[in-house]
């Protein structure tokens, strides 16, 4: 959502299952207007979330992009689900940002990690 050009790029942690993942994965319409800001105010907002462990994004240069936020429980995704301003930025994403999407909900029941030393 935001640019983190000058941070290290690095995915987020394997943590101990079971946890949930949601998948968000989108092709964005020419007009971007107001789209980073509300990108970023929703990475600030989700963060905020009792059981929100994390987030990895992707973007291809032929415009798809790839969202996956992790959350410890069920009630930790319908809290973000049910938030109103992250409820009125899907409404605008659906009138303005987004040509298509789709959103996988997914139980994590195994998970590890590998780290260079």
């Amino acid at each position: 959502m935001s640019n983190h050009s000058e941070a290290p790029v690095t995915p987020v942690e394997a943590f101990e299952p079971p946890y949930y993942a949601a998948v968000f994965t989108a092709v964005r319409t020419q007009d971007q207007s107001g789209y980073s800001e509300t990108a970023a105010r929703m990475e600030d907002l989700v963060k905020n979330v009792p059981g929100f462990l994390g987030m990895d994004q992707a973007h291809t240069p032929g415009g798809l992009s790839i969202t996956v936020g992790y959350f410890r429980d069920a009630d930790a995704l319908t809290e973000w689900r049910t938030n109103a301003e992250h409820r009125a930025a899907q409404k605008r994403g659906q009138a303005e940002w987004y040509e298509s999407y789709t959103l996988h909900i997914a139980k994590v029941e195994r998970s590890h990690g590998f780290t260079r030393a």
